[in-house]
């Protein structure tokens, strides 16, 4: 493929309901704006793609951020630096080239993009109030409503052609037993209900965009996500399962998930629904008993039930109840995982 060919400037909105930090960045309190690369190639300059991406501070949004940039520098040696503005120094240190815009100014990036990513949304590992519980549906609606309108009003020959949209696999429910691919139906819990009103949103954008949903397991990273919460733990000899550690666990790795949304932008066989998760789920106490293997520490110390919900409260669900997720359809596409086996991804990270 010639990035060169078809990436000539790079664009990301950031929202302040980012879905986890990253990179050892405190996470801003509110941060809304555009980021701009431009670049032209000295064997084309008239074809490029702009993206536009929504909760690019977060977890997955920095590493996708570093992934599209870094697909422009590996071809330095015939691409040129063009435009190179640096308006806000916490993102700048990581991402030259970055031009902070307010809400309001994000319809110019999307009508001046070819594609858009949407990744915004609050965190759901926390303690459930009712006030919350509305955060967390209205912050992923809100989002892609806005995207999704901005695009649909967008004169023609200015709409992008694609839309890459985060979702969950909370979208299935929670078994033990049963296998979830793209084609299951809907759970009956609190988070299937925020995925489908979530998806539900997304698939309003105008019939000539392509879409992309993508429904996202646990993300394994070294510097946010479930393993910033659980290394520490280890580490201090007070590691194990949740609850009953039979839930079930589908992850994936952090480089897999950009890579899967990556692949979305550029190729036109991604589109509907596709499951964001590993090959090989595994049980929550085979991830926790791998994790003391990689760390060199016991997973000798479960957490009981009782204890995590009179903290989490019914936000406990999140991690005593799990779904068995399988990505038919990346497999379908012929997308190949770096890391499909949860070890070989833990020994990565640590």
């Amino acid at each position: 493929m010639d990035i060169c060919g078809r990436v000539a400037a790079f664009s990301s909105l950031t929202s302040a309901h980012s879905i986890a930090p990253s990179f050892g960045t405190p996470r801003p309190v509110s941060l809304r704006g555009t980021m701009r690369l431009s670049v032209w190639c000295a064997s084309d300059q008239t074809g490029k793609m702009t993206v536009s991406v929504t909760g690019a501070t977060g977890f997955i949004g920095r590493r996708l951020v570093q992934r599209l940039q870094g697909e422009l520098w590996l071809h330095d040696k015939i691409c040129s630096m063009h435009e190179f503005c640096l308006l806000f120094a916490l993102l700048a240190r990581e991402f030259p080239g970055i031009v902070i815009a307010e809400e309001v100014k994000w319809k110019d990036s999307i009508q001046s993009s070819n594609a858009v990513v949407n990744l915004a949304g609050l965190p759901i590992s926390t303690r459930w109030s009712p006030e919350i519980k509305k955060e967390i549906k209205d912050s992923r609606i809100r989002v892609t409503s806005k995207v999704v309108d901005l695009i649909n009003k967008s004169p023609q020959e200015a709409q992008p052609a694609v839309l890459v949209s985060a979702t969950a696999v909370g979208y299935y429910g929670t078994s033990e037993t049963q296998i979830f691919d793209e084609s299951s139906p809907s759970g009956s819990d609190y988070l299937a209900e925020v995925c489908r009103e979530w998806e539900a949103t997304a698939f309003t954008v105008n019939k000539d965009v392509r879409l992309a949903l993508v429904r996202i397991g646990v993300v394994l990273g070294k510097d946010g996500g479930a393993l910033a919460k659980m290394i520490p733990m280890f580490k201090m000899f007070a590691g194990g399962p949740l609850g009953s550690g039979q839930q079930w666990f589908s992850w994936i790795h952090l480089d897999d998930i950009v890579n899967l949304i990556y692949e979305a932008l550029v190729n036109s066989s991604y589109k509907g629904v596709i499951n964001g998760t590993a090959p090989n789920p595994v049980r929550l106490a085979e991830m926790c008993n791998q994790l003391g293997d990689v760390l060199g520490r016991p997973s000798w110390l479960p957490v009981p039930d009782f204890a995590l919900k009179a903290v989490l409260g019914e936000g406990a669900t999140v991690v005593l109840e799990g779904q068995r997720v399988v990505p038919a359809k990346a497999k379908e596409l012929g997308f190949r995982f770096k890391y499909p086996y949860v070890k070989d991804a833990l020994k990565t990270i640590l």
